[in-house]
């Protein structure tokens, strides 16, 4: 039993990533105001927040498991308090910050209307550092992450959002209300 759980938690923790990503870049596409061929603004918006919660979905997947493992021996407080698990405790601590860095975000995204934009925006800016942290805690601590597939899969992440982060900050990239205005005037973290 405790080999199907394990093998699970693997999975859905690649799965996970596989999802962030795409979250990372369909968020920053969302920003900035260009649609996708054949795709409206709003769908890519819809498309950006259906992946999310399914990283989410995914995320419990990965954790949920590991709760159950013998071998993980992961329980609640390693699950919400960094650095403390018994199994590469720095790894693990990097997986458990960018787990309650998700929570901020998703929590805040479920309140945003409540918030406000300004607070919306300010906590949603943490998922530059949670991609990062989730990716480093897959490599540090994932049993497959030396092998060909793992590495290559890694690679291919990084490239992708260090390509969009670049073209984020670039002074091509075109912001929402700007594009709704028509306009290429840039709007740095105004709410």
């Amino acid at each position: 039993m405790d080999d199907a759980l394990w093998a699970f938690a693997r999975v859905s923790g690649l799965v996970d990533m596989v999802l962030l990503t795409g979250s990372v870049l369909l968020g920053i596409l969302t920003r900035s105001g260009r649609p996708l061929p054949a795709l409206p603004r709003v769908s890519l918006m819809l498309l950006h927040r259906n992946i999310s919660l399914l990283a989410v979905v995914f995320l419990v997947f990965h954790v949920a498991p590991l709760l159950l493992d013998a071998y993980a021996r992961v329980n609640l407080v390693d699950v919400v308090v960094p650095f403390l698990g018994s199994y590469k405790a720095f790894w693990q601590g990097l997986g458990t910050v960018a787990l309650d860095l998700m929570a901020a975000v998703v929590a805040t995204g479920l309140l945003r209307h409540r918030l406000g934009r300004r607070t919306f925006r300010a906590v949603h800016w943490l998922s530059y550092a949670m991609w990062p942290l989730a990716l480093a805690h897959s490599v540090g601590n994932g049993t497959d992450a030396t092998s060909a597939p793992a590495v290559a899969a890694a690679v291919v992440l990084c490239v992708a959002v260090l390509a969009a982060a670049a073209w984020r900050v670039s002074a091509g990239f075109l912001e929402t209300a700007d594009a709704r205005r028509g306009g290429a005037r840039r709007d740095w973290g105004r709410p």
